[in-house]
């Protein structure tokens, strides 16, 4: 009975170990064991590797996107900041002075190009003359201010003084190009052209022991306009001018004088980086 209720038992026996000695596992199962647990290190040590290796380049990449990029379009001379610059950041009270001072100058920028338009239409070499005997009064003006403070003890900057100086000095040879041009050929020009400049220097004067700010903004309106006027000029007559020579004037300041002065107010290039090419043709390279 005991027999048969067994058999008929869906349930396997289990198989005595008391007599038979243990099964070793088959040895074909052990290199596939070992395998797979070197390979599961192995993995382990490659995907450290690689996290690793992503950590690093987005570290990198995270570093290169803080950085910022600048080209270049020409060498720059690396300067400190003055010693006592103002760094406060602009207020919105400035910002409206700011506007004010630069509508001001734009107004009077204007005013003077209505008025030489109308008294040299057609005559060009004077209008240049006229406009190169003003763009030297700014730069005497500042010359002027900056040793009235330092004789006075209020403030001393010499590098001012230094590249303005080098700005009047340029300026002056523009001015005996455009006399060596017959700019100045006519009586009323001339008296024209200093009459405007002994006013607009003590307007200029006055300007930058009010507003330095707003002195060299206006400055920098006539530059415009002078560089503005020698394009167009050179844009309709490019090809007359470059059958003529190249001024005298121009051959001995920018070929066989020292260019010292030249490179001082070159403020944002390197000494050297620029040599304007000499010829009637190219003007606005000369000139600014």
């Amino acid at each position: 009975m005991a027999v048969a209720s067994a058999s008929a038992s869906p349930l396997p026996a289990v198989p005595s170990t008391r007599c038979s000695p243990p099964r070793a596992p088959a040895p074909a199962f052990l290199p596939l064991r070992a395998y797979h647990r070197r390979r599961v290190a192995w993995l382990g040590t490659v995907s450290a590797r690689r996290n690793f290796r992503a950590e690093a380049i987005r570290t990198q990449r995270e570093k290169e996107q803080t950085e910022v990029a600048v080209e270049e379009s020409f060498p720059f001379r690396e300067t400190s900041p003055p010693e006592d610059a103002d760094e406060t950041p602009v207020t919105a009270e400035v910002g409206w002075v700011v506007k004010l001072e630069q509508s001001v100058n734009i107004f009077l920028t204007e005013s003077v190009i209505m008025i030489l338009d109308g008294l040299y239409r057609d005559r060009n070499y004077a209008r240049f003359f006229v406009l190169e005997t003003i763009a030297r009064v700014p730069y005497f003006a500042f010359i002027s201010v900056l040793h009235m403070y330092e004789t006075f003890g209020w403030w001393r900057r010499a590098d001012y003084i230094k590249v303005h100086f080098a700005e009047s000095w340029n300026e002056f040879h523009h001015l005996l190009i455009m006399e060596e041009l017959g700019g100045n050929s006519l009586w009323v020009d001339r008296f024209l052209a200093r009459f405007a400049a002994f006013f607009y220097y003590f307007m200029t004067v006055a300007m930058y022991m009010l507003s330095p700010r707003m002195a060299y903004h206006f400055s920098e309106c006539v530059e415009r306009h002078a560089y503005s006027t020698y394009d167009k000029f050179i844009k309709l007559h490019g090809e007359e001018l470059k059958k003529l020579p190249a001024p005298e004037a121009a051959i001995n300041y920018y070929l066989n004088e020292d260019l010292y002065l030249f490179d001082e107010f070159q403020t944002s290039r390197v000494p050297c980086s620029r040599r304007p090419k000499i010829g009637m043709a190219v003007l606005p390279s000369i000139l600014p």
